[in-house]
């Protein structure tokens, strides 16, 4: 469970920050964006820092999941637009992927 609300915390963080500078780039935002940017962005890397993990690429690549996931969930929520079936498709199956990274039985482990 504590893994799964940093991962979700991690991602908000990311996109956030990332949105942030998409915002001053793309949308002419004041550069006032950028600090809050790096901020998300700081938060975001100690977050996932924070998840129990003894191989930190694993972590990041389960974590890959979730940001799509929550990539699409932003689309929606925050951008206004409906994500169509190829993105619902592709998000569930980066999902998946996520639980077999993450949660596979390692030799060894």
């Amino acid at each position: 469970m504590k893994t799964s609300l940093l991962f979700i915390a991690a991602a908000l963080a990311e996109i956030g920050g990332c949105f942030a500078f998409w915002a001053w780039w793309r949308l002419d935002k004041s550069a006032w964006w950028l600090l809050h940017g790096t901020g998300s962005l700081i938060v975001f890397a100690l977050l996932l820092a924070l998840v129990d993990s003894a191989a930190a690429g694993r972590t990041f690549a389960a974590y890959g999941g979730i940001y799509v996931a929550s990539s699409l969930l932003w689309l929606f929520t925050v951008e206004g637009r409906m994500p169509d079936r190829f993105d619902l498709a592709g998000g569930a199956l980066c999902l998946a992927g996520c639980a077999v990274i993450f949660f596979g039985p390692r030799a060894g482990a």
